[in-house]
């Protein structure tokens, strides 16, 4: 999605003032620090099942910059010198492997939301439930993190607008939800936030699955205020700084 060049008023190439740019903001410390979080993100997905070979993307912004996992490139292999990065319009800036096919849903998130990390997955049991319901049962309270039931956004071709588009009507007063026959998105305020927050859908997916393969006997399900109710509790779980 890089933007061809173009000529200006001066006579230079638009892409060759971004490309210096871009040079100044690949040896910002903080870029090169991101981008090497990122790339942990990545391949932690991989250790943990969640994403098969490249399928799943991993993405973070800082100002007006997106680091994003490059199309088609195993994770172990990323290195510094690929780190890649485009603006909020898609226009690659930073280095020269194209971003992920994904790009699309994870600017819109960005365009939508005070997201700063994204993750995309493939995961096994929240692929498997986006094939059979609208949305998750409430089978647990841990919903209520994501900002309450989880909802499944209609089937559309990966990399297009149709996708994102659906994605961001799933999405709407949540930080996760499902892709029918395709797999997971969540966002927050860091990577670590974004990649928790798959990791839970993907354990309440399984965990209704298997609830629901008992035979003779149906899941007790959660109301969508009771979901709410535990999502407020939440906010103020854990230590405070």
């Amino acid at each position: 999605m890089a933007e061809p060049l173009r000529n200006t008023d001066d006579g230079h190439h638009a892409g060759q003032q971004a490309g210096d740019h871009a040079g100044q903001q690949a040896g910002d410390p903080d870029v090169a620090r991101l981008w090497a979080d990122v790339v942990a993100t990545a391949r932690r997905t991989v250790a943990d099942g969640l994403v098969v070979g490249t399928s799943g993307n991993v993405s973070a912004r800082v100002g007006d910059l997106v680091l994003v996992t490059p199309s088609g490139v195993p994770y172990d292999r990323l290195t510094p010198a690929d780190l890649t990065g485009v603006d909020l319009t898609g226009r690659q800036v930073l280095g020269t492997l194209v971003p992920t096919s994904e790009l699309p849903m994870h600017l819109a998130v960005y365009r939508t939301t005070d997201a700063r990390a994204v993750v995309h997955t493939h995961a096994v049991h929240a692929t498997a439930v986006s094939t059979l319901v609208t949305e998750l049962p409430g089978v647990h309270y841990m919903a209520g993190a994501l900002g309450g039931l989880i909802r499944v956004a209609p089937y559309a071709a990966y990399g297009t607008d149709e996708l994102a588009q659906n994605m961001l009507h799933a999405l709407a007063g949540r930080s996760g939800c499902l892709l029918r026959n395709h797999g997971t998105i969540t966002y927050g305020a860091t990577l670590d936030q974004a990649y928790d927050r798959t990791a839970q859908l993907e354990w309440m997916c399984r965990l209704w699955l298997t609830a629901s393969s008992v035979p003779g006997l149906t899941p007790s399900l959660l109301t969508e205020a009771q979901v709410a109710e535990a999502g407020e509790r939440l906010k103020g779980y854990g230590q405070r700084r």
